[in-house]
């Protein structure tokens, strides 16, 4: 007989969608490199909002994932009505995003040692989201269902193309930085960037085992169909 609790599958993307802006908010505020996969849009923020002040990070994010949404279905030659709601999940996340930072802003961060502890904290939980995105049939921001679904066509292991994307996204960001700011000069990706792009993946892998190990993943609601 079964020991394993039952955790909601539908559960599982509230709390990733939340955890995944709240992490991102930290790891800004801590200034020591935001997480790879949110940098493009990130600097995207810094660059544009020089000339629109309005162009917020959320902003920035929901916009950077409408595109790679549309590289996506170019890269699968298929289009599915739940990518549209992958979209409405990024809105939600920029929302979250935005009020998260204007709370975490009130955090006094001067202090080194404060900003590497807060940096830490952020990517511990950024992985801890990921991971229960990946237990969801709900349609999960771009970032994720982009690895899901390159995962799920050509059939490779979802953590190594998370692996993959990372190292894809932190390059990229720093080619982004050198671009707006000036060669040489890290903007967003810094130190903090490139030690949890190693590491990142198997962060993400670790919590998805011991989630499997002692849960067992059901749905609450009969919309997995709608999803596909």
């Amino acid at each position: 007989m079964s020991t394993k609790k039952t955790f909601y599958t539908e559960l599982c993307y509230v709390i990733g969608l939340v955890l995944l802006a709240f992490s991102a908010a930290i790891m800004k505020a801590a200034d020591l490199g935001v997480s790879m996969v949110v940098a493009p849009p990130y600097l995207l923020h810094l660059k544009l909002s020089e000339y629109l002040p309005f162009f917020s990070y959320g902003m920035a994010a929901y916009t950077f994932q409408a595109l790679l949404l549309i590289a996506m279905i170019i890269v699968l030659r298929r289009f599915k009505l739940s990518y549209l709601f992958s979209f409405v999940s990024a809105v939600i996340y920029g929302f979250l995003l935005d009020g998260f930072g204007l709370i975490v802003d009130l955090i006094p961060m001067t202090a080194l040692p404060v900003r590497i502890v807060f940096f830490m904290l952020g990517a511990l939980i950024c992985a801890l989201a990921i991971s229960f995105m990946f237990h969801t049939y709900v349609s999960p921001e771009v970032y994720e269902l982009f690895v899901m679904e390159i995962s799920d066509k050509f059939g490779f292991e979802m953590h190594r193309v998370k692996l993959f994307y990372d190292y894809i996204s932190c390059a990229v960001s720093v080619i982004m930085s050198f671009a707006f700011f000036g060669m040489w000069h890290f903007e967003g990706v810094k130190l903090g960037t490139i030690i949890y792009s190693l590491v990142n993946g198997y962060i993400i892998a670790m919590f998805s085992k011991f989630f499997e190990k002692h849960f067992e993943f059901k749905d609450a609601l009969k919309l997995r169909n709608f999803f596909k």
